[in-house]
C-alpha cells in the first residue's frame, strides 16, 4: 500500500522538490505552505510521515509538532532547519520530532531518512504487536508501563511523556540493571547517529528525572555511571 506523506514548507522550491522525489520513490504526497495548514491536515489525513520545515508562517514548526504530540499524534515527524543551531534540533527533538535534517541537503539523502524513520516506524509496531501477546505491563518499584498502550504511570498517575521519552523509558527498563552508554541509548532509541552529539540523551533522561524522582539530585531510579552512561535499577529501600 502507497505510503503517504505530508510535506510541510513555505518554499514553494523545496516543496516541488520534494514532491516530485517523493512521488518518484512511490509516495502519495500531500503538501502545506504554512504551520496552521499542516497541523490540521496533519490531523485530517493521518499521513505516514510528516516532512516539517521549522520556520513557517501562522505556526512555526516547533509548535506544530507541539501541538500534535499534545493531541497524541504520533505520527513520525522529520523536521527541516535551515539553522544549523544545536538548540533547535534538540528542541524540536525534545518536543517529539524523530529526526532533522539541516538546509541544503540532497533529495536522496531526504528519501533514505524518510524510508529509514518509515522502517523504524514498521519495526516498532511489530515489537509493540508481539508485546501484547507476550506482556501486559511491566512494573519496577512504584514506574508501572503498558508497552502496547504507550502508557507509563508512577504513583499510579499517569505520566506524559513525549514519544520517545517513553521509548527511551521503556529501553531502560527493558534492560535493567544493564549499564547503557549514551551511543548505545542513540542507536537503540533515535536508531540515527547524531554525529555524536549525546546532549540529545542527556536532555531526555534530565526530563525523564523530573517526571519519576523524588530528588532527581539522588535518583533512585535512573542511575548516571560515571564515564560510561545510564543504568534503570529497582529502587533500593531506605
Amino acid at each position: 500500500m502507497e505510503k503517504k506523506v505530508l510535506v510541510v514548507d513555505d518554499e514553494q522550491s523545496i516543496v516541488t522538490l520534494l514532491q516530485y522525489n517523493l512521488q518518484q520513490a512511490g509516495f502519495h504526497v500531500l503538501t502545506a505552505m504554512d504551520g496552521e495548514e499542516g497541523k490540521n491536515l496533519a490531523i485530517s489525513e493521518k499521513p505516514d510521515l510528516i516532512i516539517l520545515d521549522l520556520m513557517l508562517p501562522k505556526m512555526d514548526g516547533i509548535e506544530v509538532c507541539k501541538q500534535l504530540r499534545q493531541q497524541k499524534v504520533t505520527t513520525p515527524i522529520l523536521m527541516l532547519t535551515a539553522k544549523d543551531d544545536e538548540f533547535d534540533k534538540v528542541l524540536g527533538l525534545e518536543l517529539g520530532a524523530d529526526d532533522y535534517m539541516t538546509k541544503p541537503f540532497s533529495p536522496r539523502e531526504v528519501i533514505a531518512r524518510v524510508k529509514a524513520i518509515l522502517r523504524r516506524t514498521q519495526i516498532q509496531s511489530e515489537v509493540m504487536d508481539s508485546d501484547e501477546e507476550d506482556i501486559d505491563s511491566i512494573r519496577i518499584g512504584e514506574l508501572k508501563i503498558y508497552p502496547e498502550q504507550y502508557e507509563a504511570y508512577f504513583s499510579n498517575n499517569l505520566l506524559e511523556l513525549t514519544p520517545k521519552e517513553f521509548e527511551l523509558l521503556l529501553y531502560l527498563i527493558r534492560h535493567k540493571g544493564r549499564v547503557l552508554t549514551r551511543d548505545q541509548l542513540l542507536s537503540a532509541v533515535w536508531n540515527y547517529d547524531f554525529a555524536g552529539d549525546t546532549r540529545i540523551v542527556d536532555v531526555h533522561i534530565s526530563h525523564l528525572r523530573e517526571k519519576i524522582e523524588q530528588n532527581t539530585k539522588k535518583p533512585t531510579y535512573i542511575k548516571t555511571i560515571r564515564g560510561l552512561g545510564y543504568k534503570l535499577e529497582e529502587p533500593r529501600g531506605e
